[in-house]
């Protein structure tokens, strides 16, 4: 029987260098996305798919993170006092129970392998999500949700995966499948930014992961990888060909790489543009522009 996944871990400890000079004074993770944090949408999808306990892997300077999801008591009672019931919702969902979130520190930039590695005394002996706010996806059923589905299905390591064109391959880590069930691949290798026309696929590993425990072993071996890092996908590698494996799923939704500046506005436009009370208004001034 598989167990069922109700910890996820969001690597949070990068210094957002892309995002600067905003950056310099807040965390990337809290930058705002229409109206909400980017953090604030992947910790949306993990509850939306059953997560219950919530591991930040952070760093210096990432105390505004921390203190996003704490309650904010003076703001509260202003709210309550002026009958705002409707903006009380809106921050009642940014507040986190007692002890559902706990944080470590990354104390050496040395990559997502090792991020996620510090958290191991968190994890235990059970399966665990990883979600890297960086990938915002719009979706009807959370990503993560659709994820841990099939996960209950066949256990073992499961990459979320999504089509590429062949030209932009060489900017992601590429799945070899043996196999397909549906939208379930199963993966026989993995190459990390093939060279163009060298991919064995068009499928990309984006941020999202569900991991055996065995995968934190492998990480406490794995010796520094490309770019002098401990990679992620080195270790969840050393898990393929062994019972139950590993998969990917083609998960159903759109991707928005918000690590970088052209995708973050790209998301801001989409998530625009679906809110009901923004949307139509939004529609017009985009369709009243003038665009060279």
């Amino acid at each position: 029987m598989v167990k069922p996944v109700t910890k996820a871990v969001f690597p949070v400890a990068g210094l957002g260098t892309r995002f600067l000079p905003a950056t310099k004074s807040i965390p990337k993770e809290i930058m705002t996305l229409v109206d909400r944090p980017l953090i604030q949408y992947a910790i949306d999808e993990a509850r939306g798919a059953g997560i219950t306990d919530f591991i930040f892997v952070t760093s210096r300077g990432k105390s505004a993170l921390e203190d996003y999801f704490d309650r904010a008591p003076e703001l509260e009672h202003a709210l309550e006092a002026k009958g705002k019931d409707q903006l009380m919702q809106v921050l009642e969902d940014t507040n986190m129970p007692s002890g559902a979130i706990s944080y470590v520190r990354q104390q050496q930039a040395m990559g997502l392998g090792h991020a996620v590695w510090c958290a191991r005394r968190l994890i235990g002996d059970e399966p665990f999500a990883v979600v890297l706010p960086d990938d915002l996806i719009a979706a009807d059923e959370p990503v993560l949700a659709q994820m841990i589905e099939a996960h209950n299905e066949i256990g073992g390591c499961m990459m979320a995966a999504m089509e590429v064109e062949p030209d932009k391959a060489s900017a992601y880590g590429i799945l070899d499948a043996e196999s397909r069930d549906g939208n379930v691949v199963k993966v026989k290798g993995m190459v990390e930014k093939p060279e163009a026309g060298t991919q064995p696929s068009n499928l990309a590993v984006i941020g999202r992961y569900i991991l055996t425990p065995q995968v934190l072993e492998n990480l406490h071996e794995t010796g520094r990888g490309a770019g002098g890092e401990i990679q992620l996908t080195d270790a969840i590698a050393q898990q393929i060909g062994k019972d139950p494996g590993v998969s990917g799923l083609i998960f159903d939704g759109e991707r928005f790489d918000c690590g970088n500046k052209g995708g973050f506005l790209q998301a801001t436009v989409a998530f625009g543009m679906a809110r009901d009370d923004l949307g139509p208004e939004f529609k017009e001034f985009l369709r009243g522009l003038k665009l060279d």
